[in-house]
């Protein structure tokens, strides 16, 4: 960890949001007069779509586990590592982008389905957010989350997550339904060991929590809308003068929430960015305060 250049984390499953507060932070920091540099996760992933396809048929071959994006042979976390430890020591390092779609493609005329080149990070940033499956990871052999300064974990209950992986994966990726039930049912040994863990070291955990049924995910029509949920927002340690919370300020200023324990307060879905704009600028000021 770095008080010169800190380093957010933002991870969570495939389909849990992270987008969501990715943006969050963008609002946020533009707002206090901050300059963040914004790395991809999934710039950490080894392989390229036909790469991942000709790789999981070889694994398959061999008799060897089911290859995914979830587990450490399709990724670079030691690269990952390395930018966090080179970007708290001296505010640089390399990154890419993964491109998904073809619109993301078009606009830097290349094809979907591949990398862009490793870039330097801007120069003279107050901050770095990272973005994606793996911000606090930590195996036998690479431990990303120790360089982190500030986790936030996004994971909604299960059964949302996988019908906004559903969703998400058929209507933007161009993915058939089967396909990517086959990519849940593959992922779930890794899920459970590589993604589930991250949450236990969270400064923060936002949950979503549909309040409609959702008990059979792979039948459902839609997305449960943001009036028809519930966030669960968790603080690890709300003593933490590193991450200072204000429960009384948070329950006057959004309506509808509660407290469920003592270190958690529950809002309506619909206030995730309201919870945010609240919750994030007392403790992004206290991050880059030593920076300033």
């Amino acid at each position: 960890m770095s008080e010169k250049h800190p380093i957010v984390s933002v991870y969570g499953s495939s389909g849990s949001g992270r987008s969501s507060v990715r943006d969050a932070f963008r609002k946020v920091c533009e707002r206090l007069g901050l300059k963040p540099g914004f790395v991809s996760g999934t710039g950490f992933h080894k392989y390229n779509r036909a790469e991942m396809k000709q790789a999981q048929d070889e694994f398959l071959k061999r008799g060897e586990p089911f290859l995914t994006h979830f587990g450490p042979r399709a990724n670079h976390w030691d690269l990952l590592e390395a930018l966090f430890e080179e970007y708290g020591r001296a505010g640089t390092g390399r990154h890419r982008r993964y491109l998904h779609t073809e619109d993301q493609a078009a606009d830097v005329g290349l094809e979907a389905g591949h990398f862009t080149p490793w870039e330097d990070l801007p120069k003279g940033t107050d901050l770095l957010v990272y973005e994606g499956l793996h911000g606090a990871v930590k195996t036998d052999t690479v431990d990303v989350g120790r360089h982190v300064d500030l986790k936030i974990g996004v994971a909604p209950i299960i059964n949302l997550e996988w019908i906004q992986k559903i969703s998400h994966d058929v209507g933007q990726r161009g993915y058939s339904e089967n396909d990517v039930k086959e990519t849940i049912l593959a992922r779930m040994d890794h899920y459970v060991h590589y993604i589930l863990p991250q949450f236990h070291h969270s400064n923060i955990n936002f949950q979503r929590a549909a309040v409609v049924d959702t008990s059979n995910p792979m039948m459902a029509q839609e997305v449960p809308k943001d009036d028809e949920s519930r966030l669960v927002i968790r603080f690890r340690d709300p003593r933490d003068p590193k991450v200072p919370v204000d429960f009384p300020m948070l329950l006057q200023n959004i309506n509808d929430s509660m407290m469920s324990r003592r270190n958690t307060i529950v809002v309506p879905g619909g206030e995730m960015g309201l919870a945010m704009e609240l919750i994030l600028p007392p403790i992004l000021e206290r991050l880059v305060r030593h920076r300033r």
